[in-house]
């Protein structure tokens, strides 16, 4: 019967969170601020874009060369500009003659003002000076390799000496590439990082917010510390899934929308456990956000203006990096005792324990895994109770950073 009624209570007060934050106008703002942001970042991007167009327009490689060896060195760059995609080959050729002193000519070309030289060669072929500017250290190696070509070809000449046949290999693999279960380990604790700074940071102002206005001092009333703060836990994971499941959808939607070919491009990106991925991300997308709310839960019900929340935003957020920082090093290494720490680790536990997922096939970790962190949601949620019960609760009484401080006398 006990259990009934403290599950009833924390229910209603997950309850109660879950309406008072989705049924209000600011929850589709907040719904939609990954749009807003995408906005922002394509606007940024496209202003970065065109900004390095303008920059790769004017840049150039210049070669100083003999009339004679002029076509041979643009032949020999066609040849080798073939070989590269088209924004990651070298700027683009110009082949001038040389002039009286071919050295002073190659210093003022960099002083040119409608181009822009990365690189300059001039002297003999067999023996050529290349000079280039501090962002030109490939494409002065570019240069002293088609002095090298036209040399070797004028050496056993221009006829080829070997032909391949090059042609795709079709067959479809039937497991994901080492490869590819790493780039989805990476992907794995980037997007639970992502939701986890978005989502379970508003946990903080939420509980500071009802503290100042005397609303949950009204809740530990009617119903026990620990109820009151499960509940609102849930009730914001229950935005959350909300959120999740919102732009899960769009996602999914828009995928189906994309060109065949840029599915392929990611066929051998899978996680090493197959089907059950998706089971265990939302498990640990779940445990991450419940350890880390109810930290947040727990400070923000120390806090009582918004000035202190500002102050806890940097420590949380920095907290968070952390722990992103020690799981993307484990998904880097798996089998390293950095991975063991990090999947230990409460906070860094689910990051780390789902990109295990991607990374090895074994399920049942994931079950000591589930049940160890399970274990500290609970603990951080009695703790957290626990300190407001006697920090703040207890006839007014200041957060435990200011306690023991002695007011100052007039």
């Amino acid at each position: 019967m006990i259990a009934n009624k403290l599950l009833r209570q924390t229910l209603t007060v997950a309850r109660r969170d879950f309406i008072a934050t989705v049924f209000t106008p600011t929850f589709l703002i907040f719904l939609l601020a990954p749009l807003i942001m995408m906005s922002f970042g394509a606007v940024g991007g496209l202003g970065a874009a065109s900004m390095a167009d303008s920059a790769a327009d004017k840049s150039r490689i210049i070669a100083i060369v003999a009339p004679a060896d002029a076509g041979a060195v643009v032949a020999a760059d066609k040849a080798r500009r073939d070989l590269y995609r088209r924004r990651e080959g070298p700027p683009t050729l110009i082949v001038e003659k040389p002039g009286a002193d071919p050295a002073s000519q190659a210093r003022a070309l960099f002083d040119a003002k409608d181009i822009d030289p990365t690189a300059v060669l001039y002297g003999p072929l067999d023996r050529p000076t290349v000079l280039h500017a501090p962002v030109g250290t490939h494409h002065a190696a570019y240069l002293a390799q088609l002095a090298e070509d036209v040399l070797v070809t004028r050496r056993v000449g221009a006829g080829e000496l070997s032909v391949a046949t090059i042609e795709p290999f079709k067959a479809t693999r039937t497991r994901p590439s080492g490869r590819g279960t790493n780039q989805a380990a990476f992907f794995t604790v980037f997007g639970l990082f992502i939701l986890t700074l978005m989502l379970a940071g508003q946990a903080v102002g939420t509980m500071a917010e009802e503290r100042s206005n005397k609303v949950i001092e009204i809740l530990a009333a009617a119903v026990p510390l620990e109820s009151v703060f499960l509940g609102k836990l849930i009730g914001m994971f229950g935005v959350a899934v909300l959120f999740v499941a919102f732009w899960g959808t769009v996602v999914v939607n828009i995928g189906q929308l994309l060109p065949p070919t840029f599915a392929r491009a990611f066929a051998e990106v899978g996680p090493a456990v197959g089907p059950s991925f998706a089971i265990l991300f939302l498990a640990y997308f779940t445990m991450a956000y419940l350890l880390l709310g109810a930290v947040f839960l727990g400070i923000g019900a120390q806090a009582s203006t918004p000035r202190e929340i500002q102050m806890l935003s940097l420590p949380i957020t920095i907290f968070q990096v952390a722990m992103f920082g020690l799981s993307q090093a484990a998904a880097s290494q798996p089998d390293s005792t950095l991975a063991r720490v990090a999947e230990i680790f409460p906070f860094s536990s689910p990051f780390a324990m789902a990109a295990r997922a991607a990374n090895k096939p074994e399920l049942w970790p994931h079950l000591l895994a589930l049940g160890w962190q399970a274990l500290w949601v609970g603990l951080t949620i009695w703790l957290g109770a626990r300190l407001f019960r006697r920090g703040v609760l207890q006839s007014g009484s200041p957060p435990f950073w200011k306690r023991g401080r002695k007011p100052a006398v007039s």
